[in-house]
């Protein structure tokens, strides 16, 4: 190869390299660029709040709400809280005030104060919720459940609840803590209350059963006793009617006699009786004689 062509290639290679530098040069610094203002910016969505944290100056008093914001990338880093209210549910065993194990559960609606976010941090960190909820719902429980008997935490559920919302909200204010709703969703005793209690309605069911059953037979034997007054004054009425008008037994004979042939009448055999048996023998001399036979003897009695 002629030696003035190896240098003119060489030539021209060095005058690429020089180019292809400088195009890598311009990439890394747009990369760095574009590096620096993704770590500059930071969003905070809906239903949260952020503070941020120094290397120099630490935690900083100013709150940033929803949206895009810038920091100095390494120097600054953002802490985001959510300030939504996240129910939480708590049980504590505790005792009442005659000496009865109760079981209680809370249903807590918790959200940080928005304002003392920066103080939280201090003081709480990010998890605050796990660390001053489960102890002061079971201090609160306790001492609100010990100034009650077993019967009136069911009887008065609704001012022992109102009293347990009151406490409670008050001290989590003092940890900068805000509780919407404070509820209590389960109540219940130990077995042997349990049992005593289903022992005692038991028994007075039976007592009420008992008493039901006396007063239904003093009710029986006053019907019974009326019953058997009106029986006797029919039967002495009857006995008038007939001693003073001899007609009223025929009478009554005669509606026998309807009442038997209605019945025999309506029925699918045939039957022969005797109008003696059939009571319709009214114009019978034996009929007036036995009527009047009857009479003498009432008369005489």
């Amino acid at each position: 190869m002629d030696k003035n062509a190896l240098n003119d290639f060489a030539n021209r290679l060095a005058k690429g390299g020089r180019g292809a530098g400088v195009g890598l040069g311009f990439l890394a610094a747009a990369g760095g660029l574009a590096y620096t203002m993704f770590q500059s910016m930071y969003t905070v969505d809906g239903g949260h709040r952020a503070i941020i944290f120094s290397r120099i100056g630490g935690i900083q008093p100013d709150i940033y709400r929803e949206g895009l914001h810038l920091r100095i990338p390494w120097f600054h880093y953002p802490i985001i809280y959510d300030i939504r209210a996240r129910p939480r549910k708590i049980s504590s065993p505790t005792g009442s005030k005659d000496l009865q194990m109760v079981n209680i559960s809370l249903r807590v609606l918790s959200r940080p104060d928005s304002a003392q976010l920066p103080t939280i941090y201090r003081q709480l960190g990010v998890d605050y919720d796990e660390r001053v909820l489960p102890s002061i719902c079971n201090e609160v429980l306790k001492s609100v459940v010990a100034k009650f008997n077993a019967s009136q935490l069911i009887t008065q559920r609704q001012q022992v609840s109102l009293l347990v919302r009151k406490e409670l909200i008050d001290r989590a204010r003092d940890f900068n803590i805000i509780l919407d709703d404070v509820a209590i969703t389960e109540l219940t005793f130990g077995k042997e209350y349990t049992a005593a209690v289903e022992a005692k309605q038991i028994a007075q069911q039976e007592a009420q059963r008992a008493q039901y059953i006396v007063e239904k037979a003093k009710q029986e034997r006053q019907q019974k006793v009326v019953q058997a007054e009106g029986e006797a004054a029919a039967a002495k009425m009857i006995g008038t009617a007939i001693s003073k008008n001899p007609g009223y037994l025929k009478l009554k004979k005669i509606r026998a006699a309807q009442n038997i042939a209605r019945t025999i009448a309506s029925s699918k055999n045939r039957v022969y009786i005797h109008t003696g048996t059939l009571m319709l023998n009214v114009n019978d001399k034996d009929f007036d004689e036995n009527l009047e036979s009857q009479l003498v003897r009432g008369k005489r009695k």
